[in-house]
Formats: structure tokens, sequence, C-alpha cells
């Protein structure tokens, strides 16, 4: 590599070739192409470019030239927009590459890229699987482990993979029937009647999830990442209490106080197991994936509500207890009063009048508390209104991006 003052580097961009003084590219508005200059060995050349020529000291990257050519331009003029005929995707996977992000794009371009639904998290993620893509198509063909992991995480991967996914479901579906089934009133009666045939039903279940836990672990690319998924969490919190029931003298009755509390809640969480059924179900993954995309819509419509719910109780307790301590003007008979003897008392009040449930439990009896809740109701309707457009528009994008996702996938793997 060389970097001096009289040297001469050359980028190869797709076939397209850029030559600058050496001493350019350490302060190169670019991050990659900046990373170069700190590169001692080729070998750490190549983690940042795709080929280097020692010769003629040219340094390759396999990308698209068109986009670094507005790229190049973006650095002469200060002005980054779009390809004309290039996804915005492409190029927004090009700008992540060189080291820009969308704040270096033009307002027009910004909105364009907002338009696709996808949030930046989002994209940053799909550039890297691009990234990665070559590395996938390389352990593809790395034996049984490989055949093991596609197996268990993708359930449309081969006719062994769904069968297993369905399998999954019917122990999902059986372990869900039994939590349910054991708060009903007669269901200690019925366990005393039928203690074995329970205790194999929940010895089965709990065996297959803990099965399928271990190998998922075993099979998986990167054992932290998959320890550190909500999924995976929620399944190992859901079997431990199992476990510890099984070692404890008296079983589940052996723990008392906090111990016993903490282990039934633990047990309850075998529900979330239903969570894992979006691995199976397009609408489920919808709703997940749209959740995801509008988290930022959400918190804002979050915001709307505690803050309305704010000046609205304050304003009810005001109103219906503050202005009449003696509660003169109430019907004693409904001991109205004490519902809006405090502000967080009152907030119960508008957040069900803000969301038009309204269960009828509290209610305004003066005037100007009726005139309140009108307008409390109205403006909920309005405020819930707002970002319900953006979350519509985002789940019908979300379930046409997974139908298109699956049957592509499906395609793939069938032919």
């Amino acid at each position: 590599m060389k970097f001096g003052k009289k040297s001469v580097c050359v980028l190869n961009v797709g076939g397209t070739r850029y030559a600058f003084p050496g001493e350019v590219i350490r302060d190169f508005p670019l991050q990659r192409v900046s990373r170069l200059h700190a590169c001692v060995t080729e070998k750490e050349v190549l983690e940042v470019c795709d080929d280097y020529d020692q010769d003629s000291n040219e340094f390759f990257f396999d990308r698209h030239a068109q986009a670094f050519v507005f790229i190049m331009l973006y650095l002469r003029s200060g002005k980054l927009r779009f390809v004309p005929g290039v996804c915005a995707l492409s190029f927004y996977s090009e700008m992540l590459y060189w080291g820009l992000g969308s704040a270096h794009l033009e307002f027009c371009c910004q909105r364009r890229l907002d338009d696709t639904g996808y949030s930046e998290e989002d994209l940053i993620m799909r550039a890297e699987d691009n990234e990665s893509r070559s590395e996938v198509e390389v352990e593809k063909g790395s034996g049984w482990l490989e055949w093991m992991r596609r197996t268990f995480e993708e359930p449309g991967s081969s006719v062994a993979a769904q069968l297993l996914a369905l399998l999954s479901v019917i122990f999902v579906i059986v372990s869900m029937v039994m939590l349910c089934m054991s708060t009903l009133p007669d269901w200690n009666t019925a366990k005393h009647n039928t203690v074995e045939e329970h205790r194999i039903v929940e010895a089965v279940c709990i065996g297959w999830f803990t099965a399928e836990c271990v190998v998922r672990f075993l099979v998986a690319k990167d054992k932290l990442v998959f320890l550190c998924r909500p999924l995976n969490l929620i399944d190992v919190a859901a079997i431990t209490p199992y476990y510890v029931s099984m070692v404890m003298p008296g079983g589940a009755g052996g723990l008392s106080g906090v111990a016993g509390v903490t282990l039934r809640v633990l047990r309850m969480m075998r529900v979330f197991w239903l969570v894992k059924l979006a691995r199976h179900f397009l609408g489920l993954q919808t709703l997940g994936m749209t959740l995801r995309r509008c988290r930022h819509e959400m918190a804002t419509l979050a915001i709307f509500l505690t803050v309305a719910t704010a000046i609205y109780s304050a304003l009810a307790q005001l109103l219906e207890h503050g202005l009449d301590p003696d509660h003169r003007n109430l019907d004693d008979r409904s001991n109205r009063g004490g519902d809006y003897a405090s502000i967080p008392a009152a907030a119960w009040w508008a957040v069900i009048s803000m969301t038009t449930v309204g269960y009828g439990d509290v209610y305004p009896v003066t005037v100007g508390g009726r005139m309140l809740g009108g307008l409390c109701v109205v403006s909920g309707i309005v405020l819930l209104a707002l970002p319900i457009t953006f979350i519509y528009h985002s789940f019908v994008q979300c379930y046409n991006e997974l139908k298109l996702r699956s049957a592509r996938y499906t395609h793939t793997h069938t032919h």
C-alpha cells in the first residue's frame, strides 16, 4: 500500500477508475475509503475492498458504478439525490456501504425513502444481509449442521421442517389447553383422579420444548445472539419452573412465600409460547413487523394519550371534587365523590373515556364534568385517529412484503 505524497491511489468501482493522490486517502470524506489508509497488511485491505493490485496500487470495489458517480457528485456539490431509474433501497444500501446515512440525502429523497415504510434500523439490516449473502450461500452447503439449523429455524425450508413446525404447534396448543384447564375450579379434583395422565402430558410437552430449545441453541450460528432474543428468553423462563418443582421435596407446593409466587408467575409465562406461532403464521408475523416499524407512531400515540389524560384527569378532579369538597351537589346514594378524589383516580375515567370504552363504573354528575366528558370523548377519537392511517398503510405493506417473500422462498426451495 502506497499512500505517500507522490504516490497515486486508484479506486476501481464497478469498472470505473478514479485516481487520487495518496495523501488524500487519509482524509477522504467516505469512511470506507479513508479506512484504507490505516491498513498495514494486504489482509486488512481485503477486509475493506474486494481486491487489490499492489503493482498499480489499485483498489477494487465490486459495487454499483453509477451510484458511486452520484456519491462523488455529492462530495463535490454537497447535494445527494437518488440515481434515476435505480431502486431507492439499492441506492441507500450503496450509501451505507460507503459510510453515508439518510441524513445526507436531500429532503425530497428522504421523503421517498420514508415512503418505502422501512425504518432506519430495517434498512441497515437489509444492507447487512446483502453484504453477508455470499457467506450465507457458502454456508448452505456446509452439511448436516446447516440443514438442522434451517429445519428448526425456517419452517418452510423442507418437508421435514414443515412436519417439525406442525408438531411444535400441536405441543403449544396442548400446553395452552393444559394451562387454561389448570385454572378451572374443578381442575384439582380431576387432577387427583388422573394424576399420572396429567404428569405424563406435562412431562412430554416440557420435554419437547426443552429438546427444541437445546437443539436450536446448539445449531445457532451466534450463541450470544440466540440467548438475547426475547422469545428464547421466554422459552427458558417458562421451562425452568417445571424442573425447579421437580427437585423440590414437595413438588410445586414445596415452595412458599416469595419463591412460590415467583415460581407460579414463571409458570404462567407459558402463555407467551403462543407468540412462537408467529414463526408459522403470516398474520402474526405481519403484526409483529408492523409494530416494530411503527414504534415511532405508537410512541407518538402514547404521548398523545398521556398528555391528554393528565389534562382531563386534573380538570375532572377539579370539577367533580375540588370545587365541591362536601359533595352537596352529588348523589349520596351512589357515592360518586370518591371516584374523583384525586388526579390518579380521575385518570382511570379519562383513559376509558378517550378510548371510547366507557365501562360505566365512573362517570361525571356535575354539568361542568359532563361537558368535559363530552370534550374528552371527541378529542380521544381525534387523537386515536391521527396515527392510525400510518399504521394501516404499514400493515398492508408488511403483509404484501411477507406474502411475496414467502412465495419467493417457496418457489426457490421447490425448484
